[in-house]
């Protein structure tokens, strides 16, 4: 039994440490070792990036499952939309106003009912993505002091 086959047997249901000796020892693809990794969105996504260095379509329905995997996946791997996890990602405010900004580069209108519930998210999508007042959020951040006296310095009103 060869060393790799020797650390897959003894690791077999552990993606991380699969994921590392890919990354670390084998220094590429371990194909025997991908059913594992793929179970996890964190290293499905990392394997992805730093193994494969380009999608990893039989392990996407796992990375679509974490909104912050499945945007990083869109944004680093695909270098766009990627339709199928913007649903996910639209559950999580953060990181729908990130795609909205960083991989659509524009307006999101499916997400903004995520995104105008979050002031952090009200201030930075009206600043960077809608570059102006957002009337319909400006309810929802008056009530935090913080964000509302950023919002008004910023736009000045």
């Amino acid at each position: 039994m060869t060393d790799k086959e020797l650390f897959l047997e003894q690791h077999k249901d552990n993606p991380r440490r699969l994921y590392l000796y890919a990354r670390d020892v084998v220094i590429g693809r371990w194909l025997e070792a991908e059913p594992t990794i793929m179970t996890d969105p964190y290293y499905a996504y990392h394997y992805a990036r730093d193994v494969i260095n380009g999608r990893w379509l039989e392990a996407e329905p796992t990375i679509v499952t974490d909104p912050y995997y499945a945007y990083r996946y869109a944004y680093d791997i695909i270098k766009g939309r990627w339709l199928e996890a913007e649903p996910m990602i639209m559950t999580f405010p953060v990181y729908a106003y990130f795609y909205s900004c960083d991989v659509i580069r524009g307006r999101w209108p499916e997400a903004e009912p995520t995104i105008i519930t979050y002031p952090s998210c009200i201030y930075l999508y009206s600043r960077h993505v809608i570059k102006g007042r957002w009337p319909e959020a400006e309810p929802n951040i008056m009530n935090n002091d913080f964000w509302w006296h950023d919002y008004k310095d910023h736009f000045k009103f």
